[in-house]
Order: C-alpha cells, then structure tokens, then sequence
C-alpha cells in the first residue's frame, strides 16, 4: 500500500522586513478555497505546478514561474501537477511595497498594481527565492533589507503600473460605507435589507454594486474580513478557541476548516509561528 505524500508548510514573519510573512511549503491535496489578502501576493513555483482562477480566468504556474496577486483580489489555488507543487511565498502587506518606492521618490503614481497574474522571469524569481531562502536561514538583516529593495524595486518597474484613482459619485461612497458597517459587526452581521437601507439603496442595486466595487457579494467579503481578522487576534496571542468565538464562527473547526482552505495552514500553526521568536 502506498503511503500518502506528506505535505509541509513552514510560515515564519520575518522582523528584518517589518514582519513581512513568507511561506515555504509543499502541497499534494491541498485545495485554496476563493480567498482574499488584505496585501500583496508574491510566490516563486520551485517544483511542480499550480493552477488557480484569478481576475475572472484560469492560470497555470509552472516550474520556474512567479504568480502575482493583488491586495484584495480573488483567488483560488490547486495542484495541476502529480507531484502536486512547491513554491516559496510572500504576503506583505501594501506599506511594506509602497515603502521601498517612497525611499527613491517613486510613490507618488500611487499603489503599484500587476495585470499579468502569472510572469516568467527567471532573474527575478531567482532572486525572491534566493531572499526566501536566506530569511528562512536566519541571514542578517542588512543582507535581507538589501535584497528585499531590490526586488521589489526590479518587479515593480518591470511587472507593475500604478492604479488608477476611484471615480467619485454616490456608490463609491454607499459601498465604502456598507463595508465599514460589516467591519464593525464580524460577529453578528447586518442583513442585506439592513445594509441597503442604511446605504439609501435598494437591496438588489446595493447587492450588484457592492459585487462590482469588491468582486464578492457582501457575505463572501464579511467571510474574508472574519478570516483576515482572525490572522490579526492570532498575531495578538489569541487562542483559536476565543478568536472563533469572537468573530462569530460556529465553532473551533469551523474557523478551522475556512482558515486552511483560505491559507494552507492551521490557525494554530499560524499562531505559533507569528509568537515565535
């Protein structure tokens, strides 16, 4: 009988880069349910291939390969090789990219953004690899805050554009609003009815416009905000027990279960790997 592939993850924040978080993991079954980063999304494909939906299409990754993702955009993740895959990944947050073009003067196009959400570039996969291996090692922060900046400088002149600002008008504003009032009751959300009329919408208009500014209706974006806060209250310290319970989750499983299929793994590993030293 053959013995099924063990995966492993190892996440670890790395302090010399402000606590940006990166991955090293190797997956057979693992399957990302649609999720969002509150940041960016930068993995390098070292073995195998990945397959996942992204800004309304398919993709592959293969070998050799860096997959780009958006602060706040949907996405899914799955194998698309036999041997499953093997990537090196990073999750800064928006500060943490927007920072080093701020150093050289170049952050007043606004926030970088990438069309391409799969890109072969070998030097600079090369290089995102090279740094995730050397922040996993332990190497000094001089030599990971000097290859951080030039990375991130070389895939955003190379790979980016700046965004372009939001149109101003009423629904723009209706939305911000709606997702304020979903921010501050996680637990125990408003109904749809409830979130139109405080927005001076109708139900269905507010439904469909909400969709178009976020790209999720309103209860698959509280289901991400419930997730991305329960990766903060876990950064705190918190137990997974009363993070699930604070957020409104049915149970400890249930954060469970969302959370691997959001992020590949555990709350509780999560936590023990942003407390530990």
């Amino acid at each position: 009988m053959t013995t099924p592939q063990r995966e492993q993850t190892h996440l670890w924040q790395a302090p010399a880069l402000g606590d940006v978080e990166m991955l090293h993991a190797r997956y057979f079954q693992q399957r990302f349910a649609p999720h969002v980063h509150e940041g960016y999304v930068f993995t390098v494909i070292e073995s195998g291939a990945q397959r996942f939906w992204h800004s309304g299409s398919e993709h592959l990754a293969p070998v050799g390969s860096m997959v780009l993702i958006n602060p706040d955009e949907l996405h899914t993740g799955a194998t698309a090789h036999e041997a499953g895959w093997r990537y090196r990944g990073f999750y800064p947050e928006c500060a943490r990219v927007t920072g080093v073009l701020d150093e050289l003067d170049l952050g007043r196009h606004g926030m970088p953004l990438f069309k391409a959400s799969v890109i072969q570039d070998p030097a600079l996969a090369a290089a995102f690899s090279q740094l995730n291996q050397r922040s996993e090692a332990g190497a000094s922060a001089l030599e990971q805050q000097t290859a951080w900046r030039q990375a991130v400088l070389a895939l955003v002149q190379r790979h980016g554009h700046c965004a372009e600002p939001a149109a101003p008008g009423h629904e723009p504003l209706a939305v911000a609003r709606a997702r304020e009032l979903l921010e501050s009751q996680l637990a125990d959300p408003p109904s749809l009815e409830t979130l139109a009329a405080a927005v001076n919408l109708s139900p269905f208009h507010f439904a469909r416009v909400f969709r178009q500014a976020t790209g999720l209706p309103p209860h698959a974006w509280l289901k991400q905000r419930r997730l991305a806060r329960a990766r903060e209250l876990l950064r705190s310290g918190l137990p997974a027990l009363e993070v699930a319970f604070n957020l409104g989750f049915a149970d400890q499983s249930h954060l469970s279960r969302q959370f691997k299929q959001a992020y590949g793994v555990t709350p509780g590993a999560y936590r023990q790997a942003c407390l530990s030293p």
